[in-house]
């Protein structure tokens, strides 16, 4: 069996699982502002959240190019289509916060909306989906047996699942 090395890595583990997070937690304080301006919060904080969610696509799509760095090394199989799915679903996420930042480009305050805010959680629950996938990939990397710097060392035994995502994150 040939193993592939990841080419962007952190102590022997791919960078772009761990990367996710950090648009995922721009996000997360976006919506959090937007919640806060449609509570009745100060004005400014719509043009906050705009901006934030401007920040966490720059850095999602720095996160889909180390993805994509990755990708281009890990063999065809079941490994192969886990990250591609892992990195499908995070640019999902950040395809609907496109959405929501085009949603709200033509307003003069760029003010949250229920429908924005709709928007935004659903794009969250999507980025959930994501984290959890990633921590599926980060767990078998730590399982792996002597070389977990390889995609090789993902190799599943089955098929990934919403089943086995469920079993490995709720332990």
């Amino acid at each position: 069996m040939v193993t592939v090395d990841s080419r962007l890595k952190v102590s022997g583990h791919p960078i772009q699982p761990m990367l996710v997070t950090f648009p995922l937690g721009l996000f997360v304080c976006a919506t959090l502002f937007d919640i806060a301006d449609l509570g009745g919060g100060p004005a400014f904080l719509g043009e906050v959240s705009y901006w934030i969610t401007v920040a966490g696509l720059v850095a999602a799509a720095l996160t889909a190019v180390a993805g994509m760095i990755d990708l281009w090394d890990v063999p065809a199989g079941p490994t192969r289509r886990t990250v591609v799915t892992f990195n499908l679903v995070n640019a999902g996420m950040a395809a609907l916060f496109v959405l929501v930042c085009l949603m709200r480009a033509g307003t003069a305050d760029r003010g949250a909306n229920g429908g924005l805010v709709a928007v935004e959680l659903l794009a969250l629950a999507v980025g959930a989906f994501g984290v959890r996938l990633g921590a599926v990939l980060m767990h078998r990397f730590d399982e792996a047996a002597d070389d977990a710097t390889t995609f090789d060392a993902l190799q599943p035994t089955a098929e990934i699942s919403a089943g086995t995502i469920y079993r490995a994150t709720a332990r």
